[in-house]
Parts: structure tokens; C-alpha cells; sequence
């Protein structure tokens, strides 16, 4: 009997390892590209329509960067509190929760009547939007095995500029049908709410919780966890606050400070530049973003694709990512500056596509906190991570509109993101190692 029982349980082994391990992983990280997308079509969604918002409540450039940077000030304060959040309780039940009030704040915006009460919607935005990326962080050190993370962050991180793509088309197309950019936040918002439904029912925390991971799915993450586990630090403080006597931390954040610097430099005031100094229709403006942000997308899924194929190659992680990041920001830098310099509207638009293809690599940075940090503190180091990105989320917009307001002119707002470019090839080929985890 003992032996039928021990050869069932061979037969039964032998199966395991001859199934096809299940892709739910990937599944997963598409509906976190698909959420990350919505988030960016919602927090996008002011730019697209400030022209509008602009005139009819009667409000200058300061005031327009102030409404602009409203929405980070609360979405930078909640980004550790949300990573850590996303630690204790897992990432599932946070990402899900978060859809659900970013849909509802967006909603609610519909009803503003002058741009203080708009500013109050953008921060409460800004909070509910706030633990989406940390979470997503800690699904990629919780699902994906090592040679799988640059994918897996790309995913995650593609959503910006798909988001942002598929935000000028949508909110453009929407305001320019219903003729109001009211109905467009409404539709916005209640699209949003639902698939925080969806996100609930699909995502799991862990592999073995979801009902459609097989077993072999399963042990093939496990064994790539396993290997991480043995490379961690064995005497850890316990003290998630040492991760700042590492440079390799501050490199982290000031380097992604620095991306989002350019970024979200490009994402608030592209719309308005297009519009003022090349004197692009609303319709025009929308495809010009749209461009522009999907040739980001684009950037990033290639990055992601080359990072881990140069990996399982045998390439280091830290040469692999010291490489990209460099060739990265150089691009992107130097095409920025040449906007400065071009008068015809077309090559300008050619020149940001360029800059958002090679800058959006750096979405690779969401690695970063799974690579310095143990499973149970990429959550922390993720939030940490974002609030450098969301400091510059806050003053960039605002100081854009008061040079702009100042000079009349957008040159000192394109040597600023230019200046950022070149602090992010210094932050993430020099201060940040790779190579090891962090002992905390």
C-alpha cells in the first residue's frame, strides 16, 4: 500500500514538472499597465483641458502651475506611507482601494465652479493615486523571478506614458464631442472606479493564492526566490530609516527626482507649449501628445525587453542597467535642448518623441527597489523611491509657470529639463550600486 501511495505521489510529481508552468504573472502586470495607464489619463486630464479651464475660470500661468502641482503635494506626502501600507497588507487590497478613490476624485472635479475647489479635487487625487506605484513595486519583487524584473517594471512604469498617450487622445476626443470638460472628467472618473473592480477581483498578493497559477508556475517563482534569498544580507537592523546612510538609497532618490523632473516637466506643460508658441488646436495638441507619449511607451517596453535579454545572456545587473540608464539620459537630454533651438512645430514634435523614447528606459528604476532591498522592504524603499520623483512632481510645474509668466518665454523651462537630464545620468550610472542588497 506504502509503495502504491509513494508511486502515485511520483506519477503525481513527475506531472507537475512536465506542465507548462501558467503565464498568470504576466497577466497580472498587464492589468497593472492598464491601471497605471488609467491613473496617468486621470491626473492628465487637467493639462488636455487647461486651455479651456484657463478662460473660463479666468486664471494666469502661476496660478495654472499651482493647479498643476496641487495634485503631487498629496501624492508625494502619501508615497512611503503608502508603501508601507502596501507591506503590512499586501499589495492586492491597496491597489484596489486606491483605483476606487482616484476614480471618485476625478469624478467629483465635474462639479468644481472656480479653480480653488479644483485644487482641493487634484489633492485628494493626488493621495488616493498616491500607493499604485509602491504596490505595483512590491507585486514585481513578490511575482517576478530576477531575469523577469525589467519587464516587469517596464510594465508597470509603461502605463505613464501610455496613460499620458492615451490621455490626450481620450479626454481631447471626449471634450471635443460633449463640447464640455466636465462631461469628460465625469466618463473619466466612473471608468476608473470600475476597473478598480476588476483590479480586486484578479490580483492576489502571493503566487499560490491566485486560482489560476498551476503548480509549476508556482515552483518556478519559488526556486528564483529562493536564489534571491540565499544573496540577502544575513544580519539585517530592522530599521527601515538605516536605508538612508546608504548612498546608493539618496542616489535612488534624487535619480528618479530627476527623471520626473523631465517628465512630469513634459506632461503638465507640453499641452500649453504646443498650444502658445506653436499655436496647436485643441485636436492637433492631442495628437501631438499622443505621439509623443506613446513613443514613450514604446521606449520603455524596449528598454524593459532589452535589460532582461542582456541579463539572461549573462551580462551583470549593475553593467546592464549602468549602460541603459547612461545611453538613456544622454539621448534624452540632448533632444530636449534641440527643442530650444527649432522653430518648425513638426521637427519639435519629432524631438520630444525622441527625448520620451530614450528617457522612458529609465522605468527601469522600479527594479531598483527590489534590487537594494529585502522582499519585505521593497514596499518602503518603492514609496521612497517615489517621493523623489513626486518633489519634483510639486515644484516643477510651478516653477515652469513663473518662468513663464516672468520671461513670456518657455527657453529657461527647456534648460531646466535639460539640467535634469543630465542630473539623472550622474545619479544613476555613479551613486547607485547595483550589485548588492542593502543590510537593513
Amino acid at each position: 500500500m506504502e509503495t502504491l501511495v509513494m508511486a502515485k505521489t511520483a506519477v503525481a510529481d513527475n506531472a507537475v514538472a512536465d506542465a507548462a508552468p501558467t503565464k498568470v504573472r504576466w497577466k497580472i502586470f498587464l492589468m497593472m499597465l492598464f491601471l497605471i495607464s488609467i491613473n496617468y489619463i486621470d491626473r492628465a486630464s487637467l493639462s488636455v483641458a487647461m486651455p479651456l479651464i484657463a478662460k473660463e475660470f479666468d486664471i494666469g500661468p502661476a496660478t495654472q502651475g499651482l493647479l498643476l502641482s496641487s495634485f503631487f503635494w498629496t501624492y508625494a506626502l502619501m508615497q512611503i506611507p503608502g508603501g508601507m501600507l502596501a507591506d503590512r497588507y499586501g499589495p492586492r487590497v491597496v491597489i484596489a482601494s486606491a483605483t476606487l478613490g482616484w476614480g471618485f476624485f476625478q469624478a467629483i472635479a465635474a462639479l468644481c465652479t472656480g479653480w480653488v475647489p479644483l485644487f482641493l479635487t487634484r489633492l485628494g487625487l493626488g493621495a488616493a493615486e498616491a500607493p499604485i506605484y509602491p504596490a505595483g513595486g512590491k507585486l514585481n519583487g513578490i511575482w517576478m523571478t530576477q531575469n523577469e524584473r525589467g519587464r516587469g517594471a517596464t510594465l508597470l512604469d509603461g502605463g505613464a506614458p501610455l496613460g499620458a498617450a492615451l490621455g490626450a487622445i481620450l479626454i481631447s476626443g471626449l471634450i471635443a464631442l460633449l463640447g464640455s470638460w466636465r462631461l469628460a472628467f465625469v466618463i473619466a472618473g466612473v471608468g476608473t472606479v470600475i476597473a478598480g473592480y476588476f483590479a480586486w477581483s484578479y490580483i492576489r498578493n502571493h503566487p499560490r493564492e491566485h486560482p489560476g497559477v498551476n503548480e509549476a508556475e508556482a515552483r518556478y517563482i519559488e526556486a528564483s526566490h529562493a536564489q534571491d534569498s540565499a544573496r540577502e544580507p544575513a544580519v539585517l537592523s530592522g530599521r527601515a530609516l538605516d536605508f538612508f546612510k546608504y548612498r546608493s538609497v539618496w542616489g535612488m532618490f534624487f535619480g528618479w527626482m530627476c527623471f520626473n523632473a523631465l517628465f512630469y516637466g513634459l506632461l503638465t506643460w507640453m499641452p500649453n507649449y504646443l498650444s502658445k508658441v506653436h499655436g496647436f488646436d485643441i485636436k492637433q495638441m492631442g495628437g501631438a501628445v499622443f505621439i509623443m507619449f506613446f513613443s514613450g511607451f514604446v521606449g520603455e517596453m524596449v528598454g524593459g525587453w532589452i535589460a532582461d535579454k542582456w541579463k539572461a545572456a549573462g551580462a551583470s545587473q549593475s553593467k546592464v542597467l549602468r549602460t541603459l540608464f547612461g545611453i538613456s539620459s544622454i539621448i534624452a537630454t540632448l533632444s530636449i535642448y534641440s527643442v530650444s533651438r527649432i522653430t518648425d512645430p513638426v521637427t519639435v514634435v519629432v524631438m520630444l518623441s525622441v527625448t520620451l523614447f530614450f528617457l522612458r528606459w529609465c522605468g527601469l528604476f522600479w527594479c531598483v527597489p527590489s534590487i537594494l532591498g529585502t522582499r519585505d522592504r521593497v514596499g518602503f524603499l518603492g514609496g521612497t523611491m517615489n517621493l523623489g520623483g513626486n518633489v519634483a512632481g510639486i515644484g516643477v510645474p510651478i516653477v515652469v509657470g513663473l518662468i513663464v509668466q516672468a520671461t513670456g518665454s518657455y527657453f529657461l523651462a527647456l534648460m531646466l529639463f535639460a539640467g535634469a537630464g543630465a542630473g539623472l545620468f550622474i545619479c544613476s550610472t555613479l551613486l547607485i550600486d547595483y550589485s548588492k542588497k542593502l543590510p537593513v
